[in-house]
């Protein structure tokens, strides 16, 4: 789950000469601009190939499927397959973990999962789920090409920062520019305490000069609102309740062991009650005038020479200011893994068969981390349903919907379990958190065993594969870790207990020394499986070599021991 997929030497590879390859490489290197098919797409998407390819992109195409009930444009990254080999009868899609692009799957010319498939003859797509890599919110052709763009521009820059430290700790604004998010607002967390340690200086009696109370009261009522209205959309009751508390509390601190604390909590009070009233059309006066109350209150505090007040108002303002930015990246990063399951990767797969048009209308899929998880729920959502999925055979790489008979270390992820602390935490850095970690020796340990990914090769994998998270996307994730596994987000399907009802078939491949997803894990999922639609396999021997998360697809040994299995499993079930 922590994210996601290298790739490996295309040199290497068992049937191509290393001329025929280098040969290859070249050929793949020159872009098409136009799709095969460029009908719109009927159900969840339509087709967008830009044209202008931006340079992050190594594709040979890049494409954008538009879902219907979002502004959000999905990337998928088209490599098309060796006119040297028989073409395959279904196409290939490649998921990917979670807070992670289509970079792991393509580090380089040399070292590319992607490529290799397509020398195999095998029609390769990548898709980028929503808010990951050169995915985008946007309305137009136009504007989509100009964003895919700017997005590449930023994540190359990122790279270029993240490189120049050499492995130091980056500052504050780099670790900003490090993140796939670069352009999202900087995250806001609401600092408590941290927010009373303002510097006083000269005369305590010198009051703040700028304050503009009706402004104020019209901020202060637009955030109460927009929590009430807007974001109560995107949280359950409770969660928004909890979000209310956490704001009042800030503004509490302000107050504290000052004569107007008992003001404040009379209008805290009332604000409470209102809160929790069904909406009507007399909320927002009700809300305005103990906006203006409230206001009133740092009014009278500001006219104090208290030290605990001093410069009351600027915080005052500079309180709701955090606490809008928070909301705003609430709103902002609204999805889970449920936005992905029923929405983004249907949709992908939909607009594959579209333009590679197999004869039966399914494909190939192998998803890696999170992104075999989304293949074994999606088969568990068909199964229980007693429909037939549109894929013909699916590997998962390091996926399981069970973890709690192992030792993971994405336990480390539960303190998140708690609603209350995913709404402190909105987002999560990923990106700009693995760049500022490496190369700690930990942080190579997770992601690959000793000697077995190339040094480069990692750290190109860490500072360009990694994005921002949704909290919400890691609290579902952590019900992998509680009885019966991962379940949606109301907790009222649970997706092993499914899985066995589909008639696809799967191989399952673990790494021995995966720290992240472990062999046990894995086959906690492959037992419910029907033996004859699944094939385990674990690599790695107990004297080396050893597979850690990304070996499995990125390790030096990954062409020689792993491809070939993938290769012939996915052979098997091309008829």
């Amino acid at each position: 789950m922590l994210p996601k997929l290298l790739t490996m030497s295309i040199s290497m590879s068992m049937s191509f000469q290393s001329d025929t390859h280098n040969a290859l490489c070249r050929g793949f290197s020159t872009f098409s601009s136009l799709p095969r098919a460029t009908a719109p797409f009927r159900l969840r998407a339509f087709s967008n190939a830009v044209a202008d390819k931006p340079s992050v992109c190594t594709a040979d195409e890049l494409h954008y499927v538009s879902l219907s009930n979002s502004d959000w444009k999905l990337a998928l990254w088209r490599y098309n397959p060796s006119p040297l080999v028989p073409p395959r009868n279904h196409p290939l899609l490649l998921l990917s973990g979670v807070g992670t692009n289509a970079i792991g799957y393509d580090l380089s010319p040399e070292s590319s999962f992607a490529r290799h498939m397509s020398s195999q003859g095998f029609e390769t797509w990548i898709l980028e789920v929503r808010g990951a890599g050169l995915s985008l919110q946007g309305s137009n052709s136009k504007y989509i090409e100009q964003s895919a763009n700017a997005m590449s521009e930023k994540m190359e820059a990122a790279s270029e920062i993240a490189t120049a430290t050499n492995g130091a700790m980056a500052s504050n604004k780099e670790l900003n520019n490090i993140s796939c998010a670069v352009s999202e607002p900087q995250i806001s967390v609401l600092n408590g305490v941290e927010t009373e340690n303002v510097a006083i200086q000269g005369d305590l009696t010198r009051l703040a000069t700028v304050w503009d109370e009706s402004k104020s009261v019209a901020r202060l009522t637009e955030t109460f609102m927009f929590l009430s209205e807007r974001v109560s959309g995107f949280l359950s009751e409770s969660q928004s309740r909890v979000m209310f508390s956490k704001f009042l509390d800030q503004i509490s601190k302000l107050l504290v062991d000052s004569p107007l604390y008992e003001q404040f909590n009379e209008v805290r009070g009332k604000l409470s009650t209102l809160f929790e009233t069904k909406q009507n059309s007399g909320i927002t006066s009700q809300i305005t005038d103990l906006s203006k109350k409230l206001v009133n209150i740092i009014e009278e505090g500001q006219q104090s020479v208290s030290p605990p007040l001093f410069d009351l108002q600027t915080r005052f303002t500079s309180t709701i200011e955090d606490f809008q930015k928070q909301l705003d990246l609430i709103v902002k990063y609204d999805w889970d893994f449920d936005n992905y399951l029923e929405e983004d990767v249907p949709a992908a797969i939909e607009y594959i068969v579209k333009q590679s048009m197999p004869k039966d209308g399914k494909l190939l899929a192998i998803g890696h981390s999170m992104g075999g998880i989304l293949l074994y729920s999606l088969l568990s959502r068909f199964g229980s349903e007693g429909k037939e999925p549109n894929l013909a055979a699916v590997v998962t790489l390091a996926s399981s919907l069970d973890y709690t008979s192992s030792k993971s270390t994405l336990k480390l992820l539960l303190p998140l379990a708690d609603p209350a602390q995913a709404l402190n935490v909105p987002v999560v850095p990923l990106g700009a958190m693995l760049a500022a970690a490496y190369p700690l020796s930990w942080l190579n340990t997770l992601i690959s065993a000793e000697d077995m990914m190339d040094p480069d090769l990692l750290k190109r994998l860490v500072l360009n594969n990694f994005c921002t998270i949704p909290a919400k996307l890691i609290l579902q994730l952590t019900t992998a870790f509680r009885e019966r596994g991962l379940c949606n987000r109301n907790g009222t399907f649970f997706y092993k207990d499914h899985l066995h009802k589909s008639n696809t078939p799967i191989l399952a491949i673990a790494g021995d020394r995966d720290l992240i997803c472990p062999p046990e894990a894995v086959e906690e999922t492959v037992k419910v499986i029907p033996e004859h639609l699944v094939t385990y396999e674990v690599f790695g021997e107990p004297g080396g070599p050893h597979y850690a998360h990304y070996d499995l697809v990125g390790g030096r040994l990954a062409v020689e021991q792993v491809y070939p299995s993938i290769i012939e499993f996915l052979s098997c079930h091309d008829k």
